[in-house]
């Protein structure tokens, strides 16, 4: 898989000369106070909104238990454009259909079960 190429930088489009000018030209940018409605203020819960941002942006650790394996696989573009047309979660719905062929007996061998896999016997 290639590599995608790191930007280059592009140059400022006016020079801190320019820049300069139009911020000293600017009007300052001071709001009215306003006051403050705090009826409608929200507590969030454990630590405060510092918290709360953390906990959002928290992402999923490696999966401990995994119970399916990672695997590349070909597919057909009109199977998978089937499968992806249907939405969210069509990767699950792809293991189903394959679950459910392999019910019906096309395979000779019986599946075998995970733990036989994983240790060979």
């Amino acid at each position: 898989m290639p590599i995608a190429k790191k930007p280059k930088t592009i140059s400022p489009a006016f020079s801190p000369a320019q820049i300069a000018i139009a911020l000293a030209a600017a009007a300052p940018a001071v709001a009215p106070e306003t006051p403050v409605d705090w009826s409608k203020g929200v507590a969030t819960p454990g630590g405060g909104v510092a918290e709360t941002i953390s906990q959002l942006r928290r992402t999923r650790g490696k999966n401990k238990s995994p119970t399916k394996e990672q695997v590349a696989i070909r597919l057909d573009p009109g199977v998978l454009a089937a499968f992806r047309a249907s939405g969210r979660g069509w990767q699950t719905r792809v293991n189903t259909a394959l679950k459910e062929w392999l019910k019906t007996g096309a395979l000779a061998k019986p599946l075998p079960s995970a733990k036989s896999a994983k240790t060979g016997g």
